[in-house]
């Protein structure tokens, strides 16, 4: 039987440090996050190499923290740990397991969601599969982002979206007008997952590219998303303003409120037009000069 390599982690003492500790985990290739113990947590990777090299990094910035090496028995953990996910609307965008999906004719639109984005006439609906990764809009960071980008009207535009992970995204910003979109991770393991998600939303046309956005080739974009971690928005910076056409618009999350300053200067040269926090987690929209 397959076993994944993961750590135990004592849960620190106060909410604040354990939203840190759970953003500093982004850095790393982890597979998931399975926080419902009360003790503590338990971070799945997709390498032992990588497991230990986590440990090593986090013993050193939080000494105070148990953090136990083991290794978990596979039997479809994930699909257990999923199963009760609900679909969860954001303004007018649902994302929905497939054993969640609402109606949308039983759905009235929310006016405000959309102010200056893509007109609707009725809810979007996105189905995306939960699997080993992030991106069922259960996160601050995916919530953040969805409501940013219906604020902006992507019809006839381009988009990427930066690590891409589950691919909503991409393939919300194809429900929503774009008309060409494409969705980069450096994770194989997100891709392949990306692409069954985009089978499940036959009317959104997205093109998924196992890619390290440092390592793009150049082309410019109308609309960028990043949900990444504070530290890769800013060293990443230059390379995500080159990929945004002049004039176009990027929207950046995964960082937290005391990120916020660093993540901004990154982008000094791009104006602020929309900022929106959840739970410590920031997202803002900038528009490039």
């Amino acid at each position: 039987m397959r076993t994944w390599p993961a750590l135990e982690v004592s849960r620190p003492d106060s909410p604040d440090r354990l939203d840190l500790l759970q953003a500093t985990f982004l850095d790393y290739r982890i597979a998931a996050i399975d926080d419902t113990n009360q003790d503590g947590l338990q971070v799945y990777f997709n390498t032992p190499e990588e497991r230990d090299r986590a440990a090593a990094d986090l013993g050193q910035q939080y000494p105070d923290l148990a953090l136990t090496p083991i290794d978990v028995p596979d039997e479809d953990w994930v699909a257990r740990s999923q199963a009760s996910l609900r679909a969860v609307r954001v303004g007018n965008i649902i994302i929905a397991p497939p054993w969640d999906i609402p109606h949308t004719g039983k759905l009235k639109l929310d006016a405000a969601a959309d102010s200056g984005g893509t007109p609707l006439r009725r809810p979007v609906v996105i189905v995306i599969r939960p699997s080993m990764g992030f991106g069922t809009a259960h996160h601050a960071t995916t919530r953040l982002c969805l409501a940013s980008l219906q604020h902006v009207d992507v019809r006839g535009q381009s988009a990427l979206d930066v690590g891409t992970g589950s691919g909503v995204l991409a393939i919300a910003a194809s429900r929503l007008g774009a008309t060409s979109t494409m969705g980069i991770d450096d994770d194989p393991d997100a891709l392949h997952a990306a692409e069954e998600n985009l089978l499940l939303n036959r009317a959104a046309d997205v093109t998924f590219r196992v890619n390290d956005v440092r390592d793009m080739t150049p082309g410019t974009f109308d609309l960028v998303t990043a949900n990444l971690t504070g530290a890769l928005l800013v060293e990443t910076s230059s390379r995500l303003r080159d990929l945004t056409a002049p004039g176009g618009q990027l929207i950046l999350s995964g960082f937290m409120h005391e990120e916020e300053e660093a993540v901004v200067a990154a982008y000094s040269d791009c104006t602020v037009g929309t900022r929106s926090e959840e739970d410590g987690w920031v997202c803002v929209g900038l528009r490039h000069p």
